[in-house]
């Protein structure tokens, strides 16, 4: 079991403020990764979804269970030297459930659990849970490229 904090977070995922959606991650070991978000009044998305009763957006619980699937990724799947040069893309979004409302003050906890990785599709099982209640399931794919095959045009 290893946890990560948001330090090493920044090393592995691309993202910044405001996008980057996972704060530290509880457990890696082979096959699943547990990280949490602390869902805070002062994020951007609360200004306008909703103003009188603020709720984290469905499409911001799927990103962040990406982003824990690419963490797996960047950690497990991929080596040191090939961190630099591969990247991973959120690819497919299957069989999505909405449970529960998340909401300033919570912790979102994402569990995903690898289904399969065929050495470019990284497939998982993912949901995202508040106390233990899902907020959030849905089948997820990453693709992972070489950078140097990305069109940055």
């Amino acid at each position: 079991m290893e946890n990560i904090d948001i330090r090493k977070i920044l090393e592995l995922l691309p993202h910044r403020y405001p996008f980057l959606l996972v704060d530290k991650v509880i457990s890696l070991e082979e096959g699943r990764i547990t990280a949490v978000k602390n869902i805070t009044f002062n994020e951007p998305q609360f200004t306008g979804h909703f103003q009188d009763y603020p709720i984290m957006p469905g499409v911001l619980m799927l990103e962040a269970l990406a982003q824990t699937a690419g963490i797996y990724g960047y950690t497990k799947i991929l080596t040191e030297e090939e961190r630099p040069v591969k990247f991973m893309y959120f690819a497919t979004i299957n069989n999505v459930k909405f449970k529960s409302q998340v909401v300033p003050g919570d912790v979102l906890t994402m569990e995903v659990v690898v289904d399969r990785f065929n050495g470019t599709l990284l497939k998982v099982n993912a949901k995202a849970m508040v106390d233990g209640n899902i907020a959030c399931s849905a089948d997820l794919g990453l693709w992972l490229v070489d950078k140097s095959k990305m069109n940055w045009n």
